[in-house]
């Protein structure tokens, strides 16, 4: 009975499972379709004038650094990081973290122009040869993010990410250098899934923000009551959040 039950139903538990797994890693799945969206976009540019190298990993003095498109072109170095996140973005320059508003939802999530920088810095580090390159990071969002942004650095959606390389056209690097530079970081790039596993672990920890409400997105405290000390959210009463002491 319970047999023929399980049978006549299977697409359901099937669905039901699928579920769970997408919630489970609905961030990742999230920025690989991101990633694989923009990929494409580059697509676009002229082949001739630029190079476009996805998913770079290079090993650096600090570990590793994770690079979601490079463009390497006569007129620059283009570092590209796509964030697939919807809602309202705030955030500037200096903080640490970004928020996304989604209603009355806020999530912290790791400022994107300083996580850029750092991968400007990791290929400064890799292509010390070449000390005097144009580097030029960008900040991709996708186009249901509604960008609250205060920056002095590249931002944008991504339909306007092939306007804003094209607005670079004074050629800075010669054929064979663009050449040599590709072909360095291809050369570099780690494929090893352990190491790229590592990594994103690795990066997981520092970014994730800390002292964070996971609720609202204001700051956590730590609160003593009846029965001891406890975390709380410094949005109480609005926000009635609460965890244990580790």
């Amino acid at each position: 009975m319970y047999l023929k039950l399980f049978i006549s139903t299977w697409y359901i538990w099937a669905l039901v499972l699928l579920l769970a797994i997408y919630r489970v890693f609905r961030p990742q799945i999230k920025g690989y379709i991101g990633e694989k969206i923009i990929a494409f976009v580059l697509k676009r540019l002229d082949k001739e004038k630029y190079t476009v190298i996805n998913d770079v990993m290079v090993k650096v003095e600090q570990g590793t650094s994770q690079i979601d498109h490079v463009i390497v072109s006569n007129y620059g170095v283009f570092v590209v990081e796509t964030k697939n996140y919807s809602g309202w973005i705030f955030g500037d320059d200096t903080s640490r973290y970004w928020t996304q508003v989604i209603y009355k939802r806020k999530e912290k999530f790791y400022n994107p122009v300083r996580q850029n920088l750092g991968h400007v810095k990791a290929l400064k580090e890799v292509l010390a040869d070449y000390p005097d390159l144009l580097y030029i990071p960008i900040v991709v969002f996708s186009i249901n993010a509604d960008l609250k942004t205060k920056t002095s650095n590249h931002v944008v959606y991504s339909t306007k990410l092939l306007k804003t390389i094209r607005r670079y056209n004074e050629a800075v690097i010669s054929d064979t250098e663009k050449e040599d530079i590709a072909q360095r970081i291809v050369g570099l790039n780690i494929r090893d899934r352990a190491t790229r596993s590592k990594h994103v672990s690795d990066i997981k920890a520092f970014t994730e923000p800390k002292d964070v409400c996971p609720r609202c997105g204001q700051t956590l405290v730590t609160r003593t009551g009846r029965h001891g000390k406890f975390i709380g959210c410094s949005g109480f009463p609005k926000c009635r959040f609460t965890a244990q002491v580790k």
